[in-house]
């Protein structure tokens, strides 16, 4: 138990002390009632808001509601004041033994430090990278993957279960247009001349080892036959050829999903058509005429019934068509048939999209929220391209081209944990640049750097004073710690809060930024030793006050550990 946890456990202990008393009602919901850091460190090490959010419906004011909450709380062991201030605000000051306790806390839970059982008892699936599979993951595939991935540990961490999914878009023409490719480059390996790839094609060299499976499978029994007579095949070998390069890719990033959807088997199951029934069933789909286009109407238009969802119903600015004039399914009707079967077997939904995708937020929001009567939480997180710097220029992504820079290409230079590190340095709805030369800087304003170097020093320190005969192995006297040293326990105190503030918000990035502020009150403490000796954290001639400080390093560097592993980045022992 945390002290944040605990704090909030004392409060509500005194809530229900107060109801049996009779002096605030029994059945008040405390869901609001929050235990934080006040704004003003100055103001106390604890804040709660319980008399604010709870005045009201226990008919009273804030501020006697804080009146009859504060004493209670300053009796408590620990303690050392309970003031009101402001409309109703309580903060709490507490004496120094409770963060030496909860470094102790931080030393005996370890790896678990953090953790929440807030998502107990419930399924989130998290939907992320679904890249069409026509070639290898490029740098703009790149933060959406780790987002996600990251997103999935975070939820993990505060007890969801969580289900990584990707959804392969194998049922459009893009995979066609893939199928087309492979053909060109099936008869180049068997031989033939063919000239430069045409114009819409995939030119890219990643097609060739497939082409060569391809010639070696078959020989020449496609390489004159009618497109009609390949396409399937050649569709199937070259989907199944880029998921494989795909998973390779992905897997650079140290990233895996437990289920790989596909389109192509969501249309072959007849899911659009349930979906379409059910709704139908509640009145939800109808067989309307479009509006016709805002501004100048083409002259082509005209009037067609389809079969519309209500979208405006639950937001949508218009309803939308599931089916096309020729009875096909809308992308639209796939993805509403594809969120129908994860809300199946899962209680909250995330997509992360790319931000191109915003205009169709509102539409698949509205499906899920009728086709699950409102019991599915769904949400999506749009993540922005990325910009990929090299001497100053842009380089191009553009799959189309064959010259874009791979997922591959990136990890391969600056490694996996540089990667996943500066994708959650920023929100990720924020444009963000990707500086070769500044990700792999060793300053302080490369925050992968940054944090990295605060473990590889707690760990050095470490090393060091085990060479010199002082090993944290035992109790140490943490009544040695100095104000400046326990102000850095009250920043390693506050991860599980952060944990599960950044869980609720689906905001993966929220640790990094915690992490590096954590990171930069370590590297103030470490530098002080610098300007006064007797402040180094290793003083080879006081041994007891070098285990004391061994310790709080240890607390320090588990948080690092702890947040780095949800990132999915590892911590370094030791840096060059």
């Amino acid at each position: 138990m945390t002290i944040y946890t605990q704090f909030a456990d004392h409060i509500g202990a005194i809530l229900d002390r107060l109801a049996e008393a009779g002096d605030i009602p029994a059945e008040l919901d405390r869901k609001n009632v929050a235990v934080e850091p006040p704004r003003d460190p100055s103001h106390g090490d604890l804040a709660t808001n319980a008399a604010m959010v709870l005045a009201k419906s226990a008919g009273k004011n804030p501020r006697e509601l804080a009146a009859l909450i504060a004493p209670k709380l300053a009796r408590l062991d620990g303690v050392s004041a309970a003031e009101i201030a402001g409309p109703g605000f309580i903060n709490i000051r507490l004496d120094e033994q409770a963060w030496r306790d909860e470094l102790k806390t931080i030393a005996v839970e370890g790896a678990n430090y953090g953790k929440s059982a807030m998502g107990a008892g419930r399924a989130a699936n998290v939907e992320y990278v679904s890249a069409n599979p026509t070639g290898p993951l490029h740098m703009g595939h790149c933060r959406g993957a780790v987002v996600g991935d990251a997103l999935a540990n975070l939820l993990e961490y505060a007890g969801y279960s969580v289900i990584r999914e990707y959804y392969v878009n194998d049922a459009g023409g893009q995979v066609d247009i893939l199928a087309r490719s492979a053909h060109i480059r099936y008869r180049e390996a068997l031989g033939e001349d063919v000239g430069e790839i045409p114009d819409g094609l995939y030119p890219g060299d990643y097609l060739k080892p497939v082409a060569q499976a391809l010639a070696e499978e078959f020989g020449d029994r496609y390489a004159q036959a009618e497109e009609t007579e390949w396409l399937q095949i050649f569709r199937e070998r070259a989907v199944a050829a880029m998921l494989h390069l795909i998973r390779a890719d992905l897997a650079l990033l140290g990233i895996r999903h437990d289920i790989f959807a596909s389109e192509a088997d969501v249309l072959a199951a007849g899911k659009p058509q349930a979906a379409e029934a059910e709704l139908r069933g509640r009145g939800l789909v109808y067989d309307g005429e479009l509006e016709k286009p805002k501004g100048k109407t083409p002259e082509d238009w005209e009037p067609v019934e389809l079969p519309l969802f209500k979208s405006t119903e639950f937001g949508d600015d218009q309803d939308r068509p599931i089916r096309k004039s020729d009875g096909s399914w809308t992308y639209f009707g796939n993805d509403l048939a594809y969120h129908y079967q994860k809300s199946q077997s899962a209680d909250i939904l995330i997509d992360i999209w790319g931000a191109d995708h915003a205009g169709t937020v509102k539409r698949i929001k509205a499906a899920v929220a009728a086709l699950t009567g409102g019991e599915t939480e769904f949400d999506v997180k749009l993540v922005q391209m990325v910009r990929l710097l090299r001497d100053g220029e842009p380089a191009k992504m553009s799959k189309r081209s064959g010259s874009f820079i791979t997922l591959a290409d990136v990890v391969d230079e600056v490694g996996k944990d540089v990667v996943r590190f500066t994708m959650l340095t920023r929100k990720a709805d924020a444009q963000m640049d990707f500086d070769f030369a500044k990700v792999v800087e060793a300053s302080k304003d490369n925050p992968v750097f940054y944090v990295q170097y605060a473990h590889a020093r707690i760990r050095s320190v470490h090393r060091k004073a085990e060479a010199e005969g002082i090993a944290l192995d035992g109790e140490a006297d943490l009544g040695l710690l100095d104000g400046e040293e326990l102000a850095l326990v009250k920043r390693a105190a506050q991860f599980p809060r952060i944990v599960e503030a950044a869980a609720a918000a689906y905001e993966p990035h929220r640790i990094a930024f915690y992490l590096f502020d954590l990171s930069a009150e370590f590297h103030a403490l470490w530098n002080r030793g610098n300007d006064h000796p007797e402040k180094r954290l290793l003083i080879v001639n006081d041994p007891e006050r070098t285990l004391a400080r061994l310790a709080l390093a240890a607390g320090i560097g588990q948080i690092i550990r702890n947040g780095l592993a949800i990132m999915g980045v590892e911590a370094v022992e030791e840096m060059e």
